[in-house]
């Protein structure tokens, strides 16, 4: 999923080469009159892609969105997520690929840094349902690059803490861990009853809890185009996550199924996104009314990591007007109410949240509550590589026992020299 600079040249030779063959435009890209509707009772065709199984279901909200919009016929594509970064790329560079791209937040520097997504800042007064301040703080981030509103929050995910609300009882937490003290004490405790117990999952190897704990403790990650792993705030957070295994509260090397583990107590805190809520009420009702979730346990903050996906449009799009007509659909309110019933996605629009649904939900409320302080990877077009690496000396450092400053020092180093190119 890289797109290195070299890429990304490639990508604007082909957009450049197709401009030439299509004709010059008579405006700007703020300018949304195209050729769409010229002919006289024709409909716009526009050509949306959707990822994975949310795809798959955008075919429930075609009827309700052509009613509404009887000169508009989607025709919605549903890409499998492994193969949807290449089609993306192949698309860009022939300028015939669709006018509206589901688009996951870690993508978007990428496409955006090749000029292959469309600017919304100059639609924004027109389509007020779009603008930066009906969403959450970090989901516009995500959708930002140099200045640049490409990405309209759809859904979002961000991760809580989950936990068996009877065995942290037990162990003088009913509420579960408030602070980084708590969770260690805690999942102490719980691993000490006996073999073969755990107080809490967590991946060895996985960039999601070293950003989480890095920003909990004041890192920046990035800062001023400099990566900043060896700063002390971050190196506190790898010993942090560290301890949990050498402690032996959290197991190193695991194939177990987590929502088999916390049912049986085996583990009964785990950090995760929404998805797994309705995951457990069907595979573990033995458990009900013994679990719940909460905010993340916080240092100098609680933050966590925001997910989800956005709406993007291609810049190549002749049909931009019936584009921006749709996305705003999506970011009704109601629309995003109809989409968490068929897809279990939780809104991106902070006005859903008040929603009595979400509002009276013990469970989905959470969630809400921890927007208001989760943040997306960090926007950079080199961050994907970066990850991997980061991933990787993670994986030596918690799994192969390697130093914490040495791994961290060639990580920093690593990360320079692919920011530079």
């Amino acid at each position: 999923m890289k797109l290195h600079k070299k890429v990304s040249a490639s990508i604007l030779v082909g957009i450049m080469a197709t401009s030439i063959l299509t004709g010059c435009s008579n405006g700007s890209t703020a300018d949304v009159a195209t050729t769409e509707g010229t002919d006289t009772g024709a409909k716009t065709e526009l050509k949306i892609w959707g990822m994975g199984e949310e795809g798959k279901l955008l075919t429930n909200i075609e009827a309700d969105f052509e009613e509404k919009h009887p000169d508009i016929d989607i025709q919605i594509q549903a890409l499998p997520w492994d193969s949807a970064h290449d089609k993306l790329l192949m698309a860009v560079a022939s300028g015939e690929g669709p006018d509206v791209v589901q688009m996951g937040t870690s993508w978007i520097p990428e496409f955006a840094d090749a000029g292959a997504l469309m600017d919304f800042t100059p639609y924004l007064e027109q389509y007020p349902n779009l603008a930066p301040d009906q969403y959450f703080e970090g989901s516009v981030e995500a959708g930002t690059y140099n200045d640049q509103y490409v990405g309209i929050p759809w859904y979002i995910d961000t991760r809580v803490l989950y936990y068996r609300t009877d065995l942290l009882e037990e162990v003088g937490f009913p509420g579960g861990p408030n602070t980084w003290e708590e969770t260690r004490e805690s999942a102490s405790k719980l691993a000490a009853r006996g073999e073969g117990m755990y107080g809490i999952d967590l991946d060895p190897k996985d960039q999601f809890f070293a950003l989480t704990y890095g920003w909990q403790n004041g890192a920046d990650i990035l800062k001023d185009n400099e990566p900043q792993f060896t700063q002390p705030e971050f190196v506190e957070a790898v010993e942090h996550i560290k301890g949990f295994f050498t402690e032996g509260s959290a197991q190193l090397i695991s194939d177990m199924d987590i929502i088999q583990a916390f049912k049986e107590g085996i583990k009964p805190m785990f950090i995760s996104g929404p998805w797994m809520v309705p995951m457990i009420k069907e595979n573990a009702p033995e458990i009900e009314g013994k679990w719940a979730v909460r905010t993340l346990p916080a240092k100098e903050s609680n933050t966590s990591f925001v997910g989800g996906a956005n709406f993007t449009v291609f810049e190549s799009s002749q049909n931009k007007e019936a584009a921006l007509e749709f996305i705003n659909y999506m970011a009704e309110v109601d629309t995003q109410m109809k989409w968490l019933d068929i897809a279990s996605a939780l809104p991106s629009r902070t006005e859903a949240w008040e929603n009595e649904k979400l509002v009276n939900d013990p469970l989905y409320s959470v969630f809400g509550e921890q927007m208001n302080n989760a943040k997306p990877s960090p926007v950079h077009v080199q961050w994907e590589s970066i990850a991997q690496e980061l991933n990787a000396a993670l994986e030596r450092i918690n799994v192969g026992g390697a130093d914490i400053m040495t791994e961290l020092e060639a990580l920093n180093q690593t990360a320079k020299e692919l920011m530079q190119e």
